[in-house]
């Protein structure tokens, strides 16, 4: 990254814009390193015959790529006496590496068979992640002017060597090859509405002249992102040290539809009206995300109603039906009387739903029948569960209890016939598709050290089911949720423009006392950071939602006396559009407080957002606070 031109000597340093030094919080997640003594760009000692005389060229010719000198591009002389001070081995993300010479090709690094674990080269990070770092690894570029020192501090520099200074800079940054994350310029300063640089200032517009790779998106911004309640859903009696299901959420242009106690209740989206109600048999278990064009979907049931003898029914009945009408198409089970397959996913790719993540294998039906097209088989291998969309991917287990082997399998959407298999070795658990188009999924590599996020490592393959890269997902780094024993429910987790998406823990902010954390990217070609970075802005969490063609529709939870908001991420530009902000009342923001992206449903559209809980459970006695199963906001 260039550095700025410098200002005319004996200039004071500019205050309030975005390149004011900044008090770094101690030990923050991607905080201002602070540079040794003498600063970025200190005055080095003349050459012989002064300033501006005559150097020869390096060799290679003027411009050739030259070696850092320790401590990276731009590092400062230490003083004499003092030892240079340099970088650790691989530094974190954003530090320029040493170039080749000039004509030698990069290392290449060829997958591994299975991809798992992979052998870097010597020197070489591996996947953009360094192995030696002494915070988080996300330094920001330096904001310090260069300037020359005060009289007393050393020769000053004239203006003309301090230009070439710079340039040289420059080249040698870009020569480098390193990563760093860009600003853009003075916007990049939190605002009074606690959000960073990106959003474009107070109309919430940034710049989107740099369209993504999947193209742009459809949302557009309202007149007004203030957004009013739409309707509440107040949370239905339930027994004490119980936990009952109401997994099951959508949202078209016509309705918006929740599952609740033993039915699916249709809404209007702009004003909240109940339109339609459907009984199920029992409790809902789960719901397909995926929604036919003509407005068809599946939720998964229990068999029966819950009873004092009966608490937990399985989750056998299998619903398609229309949202916008609420008319049930069919309702179909696998299996007869107790002996009947339990299922907790169901997923929908043309005019199948697959169903599985139980214990009895997978199923596939017709979408349009209800005809069973497969069903569990007692073999050596059992599919575990699918994800739909664009393709169908299953994650097959096979081998004896205690040495089973994890396969994912790109699936015949008509009959479930395999197209190719890519296995696992031994050891490798709860695994899960993030996305079926390019197939991305994640594993945990050791289930006795689980990371908490459900995925220490994220498997990029191309179109034949070979391994393009791998990802580590360092546990104390990323804070998206994969759930265990499920193959279709990782939130907070993306896939688009050939990037994976996600969002960073919590670390300190740049007031006193705040937290955020940003979106990063990681390239599935090489496995490396993009450089991409979305801040969240103090007080604010942010977490990817959905993709919106080329652009990221993400969640930004607001801080204790702000609302919650809505942003598009521009997938070129990763600059920011607000979409909708929630209003700021304390019962409003205790309302959502729970309604999180990891822990919730959550669907943005047309300038509206509905969240809703999955799981609920009796509120605390302690609690003033009504609790509710959904809640529905509208920009005005």
């Amino acid at each position: 990254m260039s550095q700025p031109p410098p200002p005319p000597p004996n200039q004071p340093p500019q205050e309030g814009g975005s390149g004011a030094p900044q008090d770094p919080p101690p030990n923050g997640f991607g905080a201002p390193q602070s540079p040794p003594p003498g600063g970025f760009g200190a005055p080095q000692d003349p050459p012989p015959n002064g300033f501006g005389a005559p150097q020869d060229p390096p060799p290679g010719g003027f411009g050739a790529p030259q070696s850092p000198p320790p401590g990276g591009f731009g590092a400062p002389t230490p003083p004499p006496g003092q030892p240079p001070q340099g970088i650790p081995p691989n530094p974190g993300y954003g530090y320029p590496q040493a170039p080749p010479a000039p004509g030698t090709p990069p290392p290449t690094a060829p997958p591994q068979p299975y991809g798992y674990p992979q052998t870097q080269p010597p020197g070489q990070p591996g996947y953009g992640y360094p192995g030696q770092q002494p915070q988080y690894g996300y330094p920001q570029p330096s904001t310090m002017p260069l300037q020359p020192q005060a009289p007393g501090g050393g020769r000053k520099l004239n203006a003309q060597l301090m230009i070439i200074v710079a340039a040289v800079l420059a080249i040698g940054l870009i020569v480098g090859g390193g990563i760093l994350y860009t600003t853009t310029s003075g916007d990049d300063k939190p605002d009074a509405s606690g959000t960073s640089g990106g959003t474009g200032g107070e109309d919430g517009k940034g710049d989107t002249s740099k369209e993504a790779p999947d193209g742009g998106g459809s949302e557009k911004v309202p007149s007004s992102t203030s957004a009013k309640i739409l309707f509440q859903v107040p949370q239905p009696e339930v027994p004490d040290d119980e936990v009952w299901s109401v997994g099951g959420s959508w949202l078209t242009d016509k309705v918006y539809a929740k599952a609740s106690l033993n039915e699916v209740i249709g809404y209007d989206p702009a004003s909240g009206k109940e339109t339609w109600t459907m009984p199920l048999k029992g409790h809902s278990c789960a719901a397909s995300p995926e929604i036919t064009e003509d407005g068809v979907t599946v939720v998964i049931s229990e068999g029966s109603k819950r009873s004092k003898t009966n608490k937990y029914p399985g989750c056998t009945e299998v619903t398609a039906f229309n949202l916008n009408t609420g008319k049930q198409l069919w309702t179909k089970s696998v299996g007869e009387g107790s002996e009947k397959a339990k299922f907790e996913e169901a997923s929908i790719t043309g005019t199948t739903v697959a169903v599985g993540a139980g214990l009895d294998g997978g199923a596939g039906f017709d979408l349009t029948t209800g005809k069973i097209l497969w069903q569990p088989k007692v073999e050596e291998c059992e599919d575990l569960g699918y994800r739909g969309g664009e393709q169908l991917v299953a994650v097959r287990k096979c081998g004896d209890f205690g040495e089973e082997k994890l396969e994912v399998q790109l699936l015949n959407s008509k009959d479930g016939s395999v197209q190719w298999t890519y296995k696992l070795p031994a050891g490798i658990d709860n695994a899960k598709v993030i996305s079926t188009k390019p197939v991305v999924f994640g594993v945990e590599s050791d289930p006795d050290n689980p990371t908490g996020t459900g995925t220490s490592d994220i498997f990029s393959l191309d179109e034949s089911g070979k391994l393009r890269t791998k990802i580590a997902m360092e546990a104390d780094k990323y804070d998206h949720d994969c759930g265990v024993g499920k193959i279709h429910d990782c939130k907070g987790i993306l896939v688009g423009n050939d990037k994976l998406y996600v969002p960073t823990r919590q670390h300190d902010g740049t007031k006193e006392y705040s937290r955020t954390n940003e979106v990063i990217s990681f390239s599935l070609a090489t496995g490396k950071t993009a450089g991409d970075r979305a801040d969240a802005g103090d007080g604010y969490e942010i977490f990817p939602i959905r993709m919106d063609g080329g652009n990221i529709i993400a969640y930004k939870q607001g801080p204790y006396d702000k609302g919650s908001e809505v942003v598009s991420i521009n997938g070129g530009s990763f600059e920011q559009t607000k979409l909708l902000v929630t209003p700021a009342s304390e019962q409003v923001r205790n309302a959502i407080s729970s309604m999180v992206p990891k822990t919730s449903e959550m669907l943005y559209a047309n300038g509206r957002l509905f969240m809703g809980q999955d799981l609920i459970s009796k509120p605390s006695s302690s609690s003033d606070d009504e609790k509710y199963t959904a809640i529905g906001f509208g920009a005005q």
